[in-house]
């Protein structure tokens, strides 16, 4: 009886166990997709800013390691050389969204890769990479914005 009892109280464990770590990564997944969905939301308000044609404004809505990265009065020229010839936009739409805490060229952190599949006036197909990070204040901001 008692080897019985070992044997179902082990396979109860076992089962916990794999509960418990289905849960863990359930919880992780959803806080993941919680955190790309508010960083599409950043990413969408920064870039209506954009879109008013408001760089100066944009670049002071970025993160920090952005505004350490580029002057605004280079990010001002940039902008207006990029996208004033695209005219106005006409439509945009995410087309993926990536979470990870480790990216080429910039320190280790949260962000969250999104790519925008966006029609301009004069450009009927356009990429827009914006790339929100959660800054030291726990707010997500921009750091990266490629447009091709």
């Amino acid at each position: 009886m008692s080897k019985t009892i070992s044997v179902i109280g082990l396979s109860l464990l076992i089962c916990i166990g794999v509960v418990g770590g289905v849960s863990v990564a359930v919880a992780q997944e959803n806080e993941k997709a919680v955190k790309e969905t508010v960083a599409v939301i950043v990413a969408e308000k920064w870039l209506a800013t954009v879109d008013e044609g408001k760089y100066g404004d944009s670049w002071k809505e970025a993160a920090l390691y952005f505004r350490n990265a580029i002057s605004k009065e280079q990010w001002e020229k940039s902008l207006q050389a990029v996208r004033t010839p695209l005219g106005k936009m006409k439509s945009r739409q995410v087309q993926s969204k990536s979470y990870s805490t480790s990216l080429p060229g910039a320190p280790d952190g949260e962000y969250v890769v999104i790519l925008f599949k966006t029609t301009f006036e004069n450009k009927a197909s356009a990429i827009e990479t914006v790339t929100p990070m959660l800054d030291k204040d726990g707010k997500w901001r921009v750091s990266g914005y490629f447009i091709r």
